[in-house]
């Protein structure tokens, strides 16, 4: 039996830069080309001045934990083999949210300082935040 493939993301004209950068493992956020506020995921339009000026930039990856929830069903068939697997939600420095996949032995907890950064997988990407102090050590 084959085993089923995770769904991946359909990259449209305004995402593309993301995903193209996530596939070579950087994390980029898209940014008002007009006053400069950060906005994640890509929007069409800043929602402070409403310009479709866009620019990118690197993401540091640092934020802090703001919520999680831990997954104990498969919401889809490929996702079967990852259960129980943990979702978190990362207030980043850079002004926004951004969701990924927790990768630590330490449980999640408010405020903990993480870092993340974009792995690759046999079928796509992954966003993975890590604790900050465990940055070095990828088994942590």
């Amino acid at each position: 039996m084959l085993k089923p493939l995770k769904p991946i993301p359909e990259p449209s004209a305004m995402s593309r830069p993301y995903w193209d950068a996530a596939a070579e493992g950087r994390f980029i956020l898209q940014c008002c080309g007009d006053c400069g506020r950060t906005r994640h995921y890509p929007q069409l339009l800043c929602s402070h001045c409403y310009s479709d000026s866009v620019i990118w930039r690197d993401a540091s990856g640092r934020g802090k934990v703001h919520s999680w929830t831990v997954a104990h069903h498969a919401f889809h068939p490929a996702f079967a083999n990852d259960l129980p697997y943990t979702l978190v939600t990362i207030d980043l420095e850079e002004g926004v949210r951004a969701l990924g996949l927790w990768r630590s032995d330490v449980a999640p907890s408010l405020d903990l300082p993480v870092h993340g950064q974009f792995e690759t997988r046999e079928d796509g990407v992954d966003l993975i935040f890590r604790p900050a102090t465990s940055r070095l050590n990828p088994s942590a």
